[in-house]
């Protein structure tokens, strides 16, 4: 048995495909595929159930998961601590954002951090605010910059990068435009342009419209929020954003903050565990190029 098989069956039985595991450890499929049948073959048992299109992990590949991926994050831990001790940090870095991100101090903490230690390999994968949390949970990914709804993710530590309140942003002439007041019964009479679930701003307007057992009416959903707000100006639904992403649409959007969602909308970076001396970095750098922004909490 190879540390090298066990990547390749960590990969396959994340992605549940035989491709877009061989592309995610720069193999051919064929390679991928008889170095999983040599490792079922040593373990006289079948790790994944083929007979469909998507791959499944048979109850011997469900026990065997867990167990590879502790062997991995060990073998991974020999390099660290090495590296530690040499004053040289070695290995992978997986870093998580959330689809639709605009804010580039990520984007500068990640190049400080490779200047300073070249030998780490660094990935970036976007994905849903929820799906990010639970690869972190479950180690696939070290850190991620993800969206919350009042309080992030139990379990986890967290830095918290902004905590704002949701808005309603409209052209000039709709009728919530002229209003200085607006609650969310007033906004829910029009269609919504917003982000999709899984996404802490959709987390905190699905909230909100539950907890006053109203019904939204999303017309429209995109992660970014230049799209929600091309949308909005093109008189296609009411965008709900966070007020500071607003206010990047001044010239063409009027933004009223949503009197009865106190709740905030809240950007953070979370990790489990600082173990992994890279983590212990990128967070130095991060908090460096997060700190002028308004509403960060060390």
């Amino acid at each position: 048995m190879e540390l090298r098989q066990l990547e390749y069956f960590v990969a396959v039985a994340e992605e549940r495909n035989f491709t877009r595991a061989a592309e995610r450890v720069h193999i051919s499929q064929s390679g991928v595929s008889a170095q999983i049948r040599q490792l079922e073959r040593e373990l006289d048992a079948e790790l994944f159930d083929r007979s469909a299109r998507t791959v499944t992990l048979t109850v011997a590949g469900k026990a065997a998961l867990e167990h590879a991926r502790a062997a991995l994050a060990a073998a991974g831990a020999v390099g660290q601590a090495v590296g530690e001790v040499t004053d040289l940090i070695r290995g992978r870095l997986t870093v998580g954002m959330v689809i639709g991100c605009t804010l580039t101090p990520l984007f500068d903490a990640l190049a400080a951090f490779h200047e300073a230690h070249p030998g780490v390999e660094i990935s970036l994968l976007e994905d849903s605010s929820d799906r990010l949390v639970e690869g972190v949970r479950t180690g696939t990914v070290d850190l991620a910059l993800v969206g919350a709804a009042a309080a992030t993710p139990d379990g986890l530590d967290a830095l918290t990068i902004i905590s704002e309140r949701l808005v309603a942003a409209v052209p000039a002439g709709h009728p919530l435009a002229e209003r200085r007041r607006v609650t969310l019964r007033d906004l829910i009479a029009h269609p919504i342009v917003c982000m999709p679930p899984g996404t802490g701003l959709r987390a905190v307007f699905d909230q909100a419209c539950a907890a006053q057992n109203l019904q939204s009416a999303i017309a429209l959903q995109a992660s970014a929020a230049d799209a929600i707000a091309d949308l909005a100006a093109r008189g296609l639904g009411v965008a709900v954003l966070s007020g500071s992403m607003a206010a990047r649409y001044r010239d063409r959007l009027t933004a009223r903050t949503i009197d009865d969602v106190e709740t905030p909308a809240l950007l953070a970076l979370v990790w489990r565990s600082t173990h992994n001396p890279s983590v212990r970095e990128l967070l130095v750098h991060s908090r460096r190029a997060f700190a002028d922004l308004p509403g960060l909490r060390q």
